[in-house]
């Protein structure tokens, strides 16, 4: 307990960490004891960030994907969250969070298939249980996050195997080592809520994946922009509203704190809205709707590592400053380099996790409103290990990413062939439609074979512009 102790004194801003440290010392006295508040808290959040998951990012991305894909991109996350969730239980809860032999870099196996967690199991004030189901959602809703990367090419047995794999070689060691007792846990890295472990190391997965597997059939010279925006509209209010419970979750306490967390983590999503409305509405003359949900989304992944930072104008500080540098990597670089992310998760999520990691230690000031640095630090000197810590972030998932890729390829290939692709993922791979007409017709092919229909037409556009 002591040792949890130091850590926290370490970790914490200097108030918080005063207001916490006599808590704990009072549980090391009596042993934890069990909050309802705290545990209904936590459920509920739990439970929001599940719909965050499954239908939020669902249909977030299947909107922009063509209409001959849309079963496809949700059948992807769907069946990525229930492999995910059963691996957890079997193996990456343990090795997240019970100690191990070689504890610096992974968990040990002794909470295998949950072993040895009851009823009666403590982790603060909450039963072990929620908190294996509250990680649990943070370990299925990264993974998926990577599918907008490799939409509409990839054989579906591949991306089980890559999801799998991924999971197993980065995600679990990374959760380890930020916050199951690793070596980066004792380094106090201001990220609260999972900038680097689920938006940096998703966003960088992202990249190989685009470039690894390759651009779609006629990337562009084709028209691929998102087929049904009112679907991607559903599914990005839903990712804000989850991001709420994301966030002020990990505070694991029903308390002033986790009130400031979940609303640092609103204004960074209406930070981001604005920021990138502006950015649009001077480079175009006009704001769009995918703009405002693009924005909101790298506001919110931005505002992810800083909540427990900084202060509400801070926040929305985050969110207005990063957007405008995501719109250049999604604009600019995607276009300079001519790499097919699909639907811009490396220029929202990576890009965005970097301007947000960067900007949390800046606001983080007491001068700028925020909660301070770790005991000892300043500005300067905590940037250092906020640097070096997204850095490490970065190559562990460009090499686990590059083998998790590889292996799949080896076991079953990667891409679907050209036919599947051209009839769409949905018919090839599942055998289903998304869409029919009056007369049974599938929606998408009917509008293909119309002359002058936009989707016969040739665009430069991609999914974003």
């Amino acid at each position: 307990m002591m040792g949890i102790a130091m850590r926290l004194k370490k970790a914490l801003p200097a108030g918080l960490a005063a207001a916490l440290l006599p808590a704990l010392a009072q549980a090391q006295e009596a042993g934890p004891a069990l909050s309802a508040g705290d545990t209904a808290f936590v459920a509920t959040c739990a439970l929001i960030v599940m719909l965050m998951m499954l239908p939020g990012l669902g249909l977030f991305y299947a909107g922009m994907a063509r209409s001959k894909n849309v079963l496809s991109v949700l059948t992807h996350i769907f069946a990525s969250v229930a492999l995910i969730a059963v691996l957890w239980i079997a193996f990456g809860y343990s090795l997240s969070f019970a100690e191990g032999p070689l504890n610096a870099l992974i968990g040990g196996t002794s909470k295998l298939f949950l072993s040895g967690v009851t009823q009666d199991s403590m982790v603060g004030t909450i039963p072990e249980y929620l908190y294996v189901l509250f990680m649990l959602m943070f370990a299925a809703i990264t993974p998926p996050i990577i599918v907008g990367a490799f939409a509409e090419r990839m054989k579906f047995a591949a991306v089980l195997i890559f999801m799998a794999v991924w999971l197993t070689i980065n995600y679990v060691p990374m959760a380890h080592m930020a916050w199951g007792g690793g070596w980066v846990f004792d380094i106090g890295v201001q990220d609260f809520a999972g900038g680097n472990v689920v938006h940096l190391n998703a966003g960088m997965a992202a990249l190989v994946c685009a470039l690894v597997a390759g651009p779609r059939q006629g990337y562009g010279s084709t028209m691929m922009a998102p087929h049904n925006m009112t679907m991607t509209y559903t599914g990005g209010a839903m990712l804000w509203v989850g991001w709420l419970a994301f966030c002020g979750g990990c505070a694991l306490a029903a308390n002033g704190f986790s009130a400031l967390v979940m609303l640092n983590t609103m204004l960074g999503g209406a930070g981001g809205a604005l920021g990138w409305m502006a950015a649009e509405w001077l480079h175009r003359g006009r704001a769009s709707t995918f703009g405002l949900l693009s924005g909101a989304i790298a506001g919110l992944v931005a505002i992810t590592p800083a909540c427990g930072f900084v202060g509400p104008a801070g926040a929305v500080a985050v969110g207005f400053l990063t957007a405008p540098v995501c719109v250049f990597a999604v604009e600019v670089v995607k276009r300079r380099f001519g790499y097919d992310d699909s639907f811009d998760v490396f220029g929202v999520h990576g890009v965005g996790a970097a301007v947000g990691g960067v900007l949390t230690v800046i606001f983080a000031a007491p001068v700028l409103g925020g909660l301070g640095y770790p005991e000892g630090r300043t500005l300067m000197t905590q940037m250092v290990p906020q640097l070096a810590i997204m850095g490490f972030s970065i190559l562990i998932s460009l090499v686990t990413t590059w083998i998790a890729l590889k292996v799949a390829d080896a076991l079953v290939g990667l891409r679907v062939d050209e036919d599947a692709e051209f009839d769409g993922l949905d018919t090839a791979e599942h055998g289903e439609v998304g869409y029919r007409l009056g007369d049974g017709t599938y929606a998408g092919a009917a509008i293909a074979a119309q002359p002058g229909s936009p989707a016969a037409a040739p665009a430069l556009a991609p999914a974003r512009s």
